[in-house]
């Protein structure tokens, strides 16, 4: 079990060093239109993962509350979308394609505000590993060692682009590919950390699981409607994007039907 635990936990964070890596392979800056694919298959992946691993399994968790069983995945779902976006508003941030920074005015180095856009994206990536292992630790709910080994999987290929897509802006900005490698690689160590905090706090995660299931995967969607989708859709050839997001969403429902069954 506890192997089990230290891949579930590793795999999403290796996706992220990986996707940083290829900043010593790659002599330019990932174009316009793979970046739109990228987007779009990260944001596939996260919507199939946030139904069929987070919450589905929430309702079907809830099912002796009959006809009302929806009310803890509803619950957790707009406490997840209110929670990133209170942290939206807080934190100081920048996207990779933007000038302007968001959240709260900072006197932060660009690089900085790129690695925090990042680290927000992969707080409830982290959290949603960490609730699903804390639910297979209890032995008594629809998740299965293989369905949480396939979310983990679904969001490391997921992860892969986006420490591409972090890693290579700040190479062509002057700062060395093992910096820009480093510090793409650091935006996805929140990842871990979220999830063994997650764990750490089983004993009252597990009572009010299939709430915490339906609040990572508000969590998530929220960064795919406010952040993903809308970088994977501006200027021209947005259909990238869209070709991307089919993409992501068939391999995580395959993954996580395959694997979890």
């Amino acid at each position: 079990m506890l192997i089990t635990y230290i891949q579930g936990l590793t795999i999403p964070f290796l996706g992220t060093a990986l996707g940083a890596a290829t900043v010593f392979f790659m002599k330019h800056e990932i174009g316009s239109n793979p970046k739109k694919l990228m987007l779009g298959f990260a944001s596939g992946v996260m919507v199939a993962a946030s139904i069929w691993s987070l919450l589905i399994p929430a309702m079907d968790m809830s099912q002796d509350m009959g006809r009302l069983a929806f009310i803890p995945a509803a619950t957790g779902f707009i406490i997840g979308m209110v929670f990133l976006f209170l942290l939206d508003i807080i934190t100081p941030h920048l996207h990779a394609d933007a000038t302007k920074p968001e959240g709260p005015r900072a006197k932060l180095k660009k690089t900085t505000m790129l690695c925090l856009a990042v680290t927000l994206h992969n707080i409830p990536e982290g959290m949603a590993v960490g609730v699903v292992y804390a639910g297979l630790a209890a032995q008594n709910t629809p998740i299965g060692e293989a369905g949480a080994l396939a979310l983990a999987a679904g969001i490391a290929i997921q992860n892969f682009p986006e420490g591409a897509i972090i890693s290579m802006p700040l190479a062509g900005e002057g700062n060395g590919k093992f910096k820009a490698f480093i510090y793409g690689m650091l935006s996805g160590i929140v990842e871990p950390i979220a999830a063994v905090l997650t764990i750490c706090l089983s004993s009252l995660v597990i009572p009010v699981l299939p709430y915490l299931l339906a609040f990572a995967a508000g969590a998530m969607l929220y960064v795919v409607v406010e952040e993903l989708i809308p970088e994977a859709s501006q200027g021209e050839h947005s259909n990238n994007g869209t070709l991307g997001f089919a993409s992501g969403f068939v391999l995580m429902m395959i993954l996580d039907v395959a694997l979890g069954a």
